[in-house]
């Protein structure tokens, strides 16, 4: 399954859920990533976030998606982090 992964966390817990999220997916861009995970994966971001994040001020946004290909993105002007491929 592809994911897009936003969340809008207190300033406390912010490097923490971007270290999280980078072990699983790809930043984009501030607060935003997305990537091409298992269910299990996805059970494990859903677990870890619950436990970053404190639920009555955080907020964070999973979107699910069955693969890329269903996917499109259109960047107006830079785009801050491009998804390459690692060798």
């Amino acid at each position: 399954m592809y994911l897009l992964v936003v969340y809008d966390v207190d300033v406390k817990r912010v490097n923490k859920v971007h270290k999280f999220l980078k072990m699983y997916l790809h930043w984009r861009q501030n607060s935003v990533f997305e990537g091409e995970v298992s269910k299990a994966q996805f059970g494990e971001i859903k677990t870890g976030l619950s436990e970053l994040i404190d639920d009555t001020c955080d907020s964070v946004m999973i979107y699910e998606f069955p693969s890329k290909k269903y996917v499109s993105s259109h960047v107006l002007g830079i785009e801050k982090n491009t998804i390459g491929f690692i060798i």
